[in-house]
């Protein structure tokens, strides 16, 4: 072996296979290749969850409809570019129309507070010639304060017995927290996200002791008088014409699983003509919830592809699906098949495109479902014949084959937007009512029971309609405590957040 080189021996022996052991290997590495593209997907989707951004905004290489200026990355031995003198004149800007340093100017709304500040020097005898302003944005954190009922007590004459005042009505009868109070804790919880622990402790720093037992009980009595609030909210949804419906999680703790969690879900009727919310909570993903909810609803209902929504393509429904949903599948194939995945990601863009238009110009319904048959008809015709040549060369267990396959399975509830001008494209509306839920999972974990997480579902709903309305949601729950508890059934319409 001393500084001589190894000697390869090359056998020449042959392997005689039959032809049914052929075709098993054959079989067997058609199965490794596709094993091999799913474990690359899901490999994917692992790193796009922990390093990558959740945008799925898609830029194409080249944008449809503009012209390539054809220059090229790197230019070599360029001459330097000769140069020429430009001179020209305009008009001196007035010095008294300029604005220093471009600051915005702060609202009109907030009230001022004046500090005159007099020289230190004589001004006796001094006449007046102007004054400079200067305005400083301040912050004072908020107070609490108590409201002190004195009813001073009257004895009638010639015996006809005692009078005082009566008490107006509280939110919690023989409660002592009063409507702002109430409402400054719950939207802290539910829009700003702070769990009543924090908020103790926030109380705390201003010399004021309430315990965290204390808080939820104020909040459980708040939600037993905005109970009848949310079942109205709840018909008035079931009766709307249009629904967009989605789920998410919300983790719950239970006495039969103890040191684990139960996972409820939140189910979310979105009617995005009438802007209102509802949340309701179910123990399941199962059809159970959505069943009951849905038992007599008559109208369009707009969903992702989970199973359980295809029960209700029946007479009086009419099933519409989600293109946001069907795009997502191919923005996740864009590194299994880039040329594939972007081809997809532009033809969607197309209609997406169309959809911004109507916006834009303010179309009304009937308009938008006239541009809708003119542009986005064809882009939609081309997208199926392209659709179902492709499912025939892709791999059905590859992220493209995949995208291809759940798109066709939706194809007919995913074209029918466009012929009726109220409906949209996707399902984002309902997804973003259900986005507090998730912040708020970050902060305050889980539910406390199952009674909580239906109480969770009842504050979710009327602040996503407060939302969905442009209400400013303290004033509004303010208010609405105040007047609760000598609101008759019938008035209840007119609390229910309105549009401005």
């Amino acid at each position: 072996m001393n500084g001589e080189q190894p000697q390869i021996i090359q056998s020449t022996e042959t392997i005689a296979l039959s032809k049914s052991e052929y075709d098993a290997l054959l079989a067997r590495d058609a199965n490794h290749l596709v094993e091999i593209a799913y474990l690359k997907h899901e490999l994917d989707k692992l790193r796009r969850m922990i390093f990558g951004s959740t945008s799925e905004r898609f830029v194409p290489a080249i944008i449809p409809g503009q012209m390539s200026l054809g220059l090229e990355t790197e230019v070599l031995d360029s001459p330097a570019p000769e140069t020429e003198t430009i001179t020209y004149t305009r008009a001196k800007k007035n010095q008294s129309e300029a604005v220093g340093h471009g600051r915005l100017p702060l609202p009109t709304h907030l009230p001022r507070v004046e500090h005159i500040i007099e020289p230190e020097d004589d001004i006796t005898g001094a006449k007046k010639i102007g004054e400079e302003i200067t305005e400083v944005l301040e912050y004072t954190p908020g107070k609490l304060y108590v409201n002190k009922y004195i009813r001073p007590k009257y004895v009638l004459p010639e015996e006809k017995g005692i009078v005082i005042g009566m008490l107006p009505s509280f939110p919690i009868p023989r409660g002592n927290a009063g409507p702002g109070l109430l409402a400054h804790l719950i939207i802290s919880k539910y829009v700003d996200h702070l769990p009543f622990y924090r908020q103790a402790q926030m109380f705390k720093r201003q010399d004021v002791h309430l315990a965290e037992s204390t808080l939820n009980g104020w909040f459980s009595a708040s939600c037993e008088l905005l109970q009848p609030l949310y079942d109205r909210l709840k018909t008035s949804v079931q009766k709307a014409s249009y629904l967009m419906v989605d789920e998410t999680p919300i983790p719950v703790l239970t006495k039969d699983k103890p040191g684990a969690t139960h996972k409820g879900y939140l189910w979310v009727y979105y009617a995005p003509l009438e802007r209102m919310v509802l949340f309701d909570y179910q123990k399941g993903r199962g059809r159970d919830g959505p069943t009951k909810f849905l038992e007599n609803y008559q109208g369009m209902l707009q969903t992702d592809g989970y199973e359980v929504y295809k029960t209700f393509e029946r007479e009086g429904i009419t099933l519409l699906a989600c293109m946001a949903h069907a795009r997502r599948k191919f923005d996740e194939a864009l590194n299994n098949d880039k040329e594939r995945a972007e081809h997809m990601l532009g033809l969607i863009q197309k209609l997406y495109a169309v959809e911004r238009k109507a916006k834009e110009h303010e179309l009304s319904h009937d308009d938008r479902k006239a541009l809708r048959q003119t542009e986005s008809l064809p882009v939609l015709q081309e997208m199926e014949v392209w659709l179902k040549a492709q499912l025939l060369l892709t791999l059905p267990k590859s992220a493209i084959g995949k995208a291809i396959a759940y798109t066709l399975s939706l194809w007919p509830r995913l074209t029918r937007y466009i012929n009726d001008g109220r409906c949209e494209i996707d399902n984002n509306l309902v997804e973003n009512a259900i986005r507090p839920v998730a912040i708020g999972r970050k902060n305050y974990l889980f539910a406390g029971s199952h009674e909580g997480a239906a109480r969770a579902a009842l504050i979710y709903s009327l602040m996503g309609s407060c939302k969905q309305n442009g209400t400013e949601p303290f004033h509004w729950l303010e208010d609405v405590l105040t007047r609760l508890p000598d609101c008759k059934m019938s008035q209840l319409n007119d609390l229910l957040p309105k549009k401005n």
